[in-house]
């Protein structure tokens, strides 16, 4: 045992509570608000990538348990991300715009793990890297997430491993009915899709609770980062990483799917 071990040694207190640096002049009192919460929203994007590799191993090694296990925590973190914004709007519009030029180019639509996570899922919008700055190594890592197979993919593998066909789009939501119908028949993948379902869901609440937040804040004014801001934002909802899976609650209960 390392005796000269401490609380404050093995997770970096010091150097963790010397990130936050306020750029207003004088120190506005809710920039470090603000400061806070974006470190803490990227720490919590951290453990969301650590949680999802683990989910598409588990997945590829046929664990569905360890899978569930998995989705307890991202959920229990996703309910976190949406709190946090609760705390963010202790902040008046009046309050951010008194500091909210000292951010400028800087913005949230340049987050590099929030990115990746969208890729990760399956979302992979690439021109949205033009708007980002990054070194060699980071735009290597974002393009390796871009073209390695999606947590949808390896989801479909499992399915086809099972003796599901995934091969088109009428498919993959007749294997979704098929389980739904079936659940007692295939109970563990019948979780699976509804901690999908779930996962998607808390993160299309996430974004939506994002946008209001910052209509709250500036209007439809323009983001900092060279996005439209709010608009911007909005058009973000419609992304889904798993969209098969919320067509097929219209033909759950209604016989075979046929495509019209």
């Amino acid at each position: 045992m390392d005796r000269s071990l401490s609380y404050g040694s093995y997770l970096k207190v010091g150097e963790l509570l010397g990130l936050q640096r306020p750029l207003s002049q004088p120190e506005h009192h809710d920039e470090m608000l603000f400061i806070i919460i974006h470190q803490v929203y990227e720490l919590w994007f951290k453990q969301l990538h650590h949680e999802l590799r683990a989910v598409i191993e588990a997945l590829d090694r046929d664990e569905l348990l360890r899978v569930a296990k998995y989705f307890r925590r991202i959920h229990e973190i996703q309910r976190l991300l949406e709190a946090q914004v609760d705390v963010l709007e202790t902040m008046t519009p009046q309050e951010f715009n008194e500091f909210r030029d000292n951010l400028n180019p800087a913005s949230g639509f340049q987050s590099l793990q929030f990115r990746e996570m969208e890729f990760i899922c399956g979302v992979r919008r690439l021109d949205t890297l033009q708007y980002i700055e990054m070194e060699p190594g980071q735009r290597a890592r974002l393009e390796r997430a871009a073209a390695e197979p999606s947590l949808y993919d390896h989801v479909k593998a499992l399915l086809k491993r099972r003796g599901f066909a995934v091969d088109s789009h009428e498919a993959v939501i007749e294997t979704f009915r098929t389980i739904y119908t079936r659940a007692n028949d295939h109970y563990d993948l019948y979780l699976l899709l509804e901690d999908l379902i779930e996962f998607d869901e808390r993160f299309l609440l996430w974004r939506g609770r994002h946008v209001r937040m910052v209509e709250r804040m500036i209007g439809h004014r323009m983001g900092t980062g060279g996005s439209s801001g709010a608009e911007y934002l909005q058009g973000t909802l419609v992304h889904k990483f798993f969209p098969e899976l919320w067509e097929v609650r219209t033909h759950l209960g209604s016989g075979t799917y046929a495509s019209s």
